[in-house]
């Protein structure tokens, strides 16, 4: 299994995920991605949009902050460590990626 975990440093969601994954022990590889949302080409390559945290875990990529908490819950918590997780969620990655504007020039790990 190849767990990755895109994020910034400075990211409030980020940091929460990192903290999840720290508190179920759960192994990853951390990437931290430029500030500028135009410049992380790798977060883009894998989920079709700018934001982070984005979470990789094999062929499923997740994009909200709350479904890698409820996943890494359902996958790796006490009651199901290593197991599938049958739940369905609705942020994979996009089918149809972001088109580049100009905010996306201005730091931010997501919209409000």
């Amino acid at each position: 299994m190849a767990l990755t975990l895109f994020h910034v440093d400075w990211c409030p969601d980020c940091h929460v995920v990192r903290q999840k994954l720290t508190e179920l022990r759960v192994s990853y590889q951390d990437v931290i991605v430029p500030d500028s949302r135009r410049m992380r080409t790798q977060v883009y390559d894998v989920s079709g949009q700018y934001y982070v945290p984005v979470l990789k875990d094999d062929d499923l990529v997740l994009t909200e902050t709350d479904d890698i908490l409820d996943y890494l819950d359902k996958r790796y918590g006490a009651d199901n460590v290593g197991g599938a997780a049958a739940t369905q969620f609705e942020s994979q990655a996009r089918a149809t990626p972001d088109m580049p504007d100009e905010d996306d020039d201005h730091p931010s790990c997501r919209i409000n």
